[in-house]
């Protein structure tokens, strides 16, 4: 797919979300909320084509996303960035310091990526550099995912909006996607370890 009709998916999706959050909650505070929690889903789908895809399935990303999943990625997580910074701004919602810095990192690596991935392209940067930053890319986003449910499962968020099963549903889908992904890194290890 390419890269501007992706992009243009993603944006429509986005518009689209707004729909059941307004639905629900109205024109309120808590629309908004829902709105950023919403996108934050669909950005959740898309990054599970790129960590799960990656490195060993390339083509069918490429087919899937674009030939740099990581723009389309960080569109849209940038979307969710402003509705997240809209709704804790005019929530006026306290901020925990350890997750603003952890998810601001996370967000340097999301918009940092889509630039190293061109730079890659063009012979800038080489394979095994770009290897490493594709890996502290992938599972430290993971990783931010994960702790972005955990504490709503276990109650620590009781502010965040939405339903407890939801992320309990969530968590589970953020821990099977690591399964998967260690049985599919394993399975290609052997495979390309296999003779002949």
């Amino acid at each position: 797919m390419s890269i501007k009709k992706s992009i243009l998916i993603v944006v429509v999706a986005e518009l689209l979300v707004i729909v059941p959050a307004v639905n629900n909650y109205g024109l309120t505070i808590e629309g908004l909320q829902a709105t950023a929690r919403f996108s934050g889903r669909l950005s959740l789908l898309i990054f599970t084509f790129i960590f799960f895809l990656l490195p060993f399935s390339r083509e069918k990303l490429t087919r899937i996303l674009s030939s740099n999943p990581f723009l389309v990625f960080s569109v849209a997580h940038g979307i969710h960035l402003i509705e997240l910074v809209s709704y804790v701004y005019l929530s006026r919602a306290d901020l925990i310091p350890i997750r603003l810095v952890g998810g601001f990192l996370a967000y340097v690596f999301i918009f940092l990526m889509p630039v190293i991935h061109v730079y890659y392209e063009s012979g800038k940067i080489t394979q095994n550099r770009f290897s490493i930053a594709e890996n502290v890319y992938a599972y430290y986003v993971w990783f931010i995912f994960f702790m972005s449910y955990l504490p709503r499962v276990q109650g620590k968020l009781p502010n965040a909006g939405g339903r407890y099963w939801e992320f309990v549903v969530l968590l589970i889908w953020v821990c099977l996607l690591m399964v998967f992904k260690l049985i599919d890194y394993f399975l290609q290890r052997k495979r390309m370890q296999a003779p002949g």
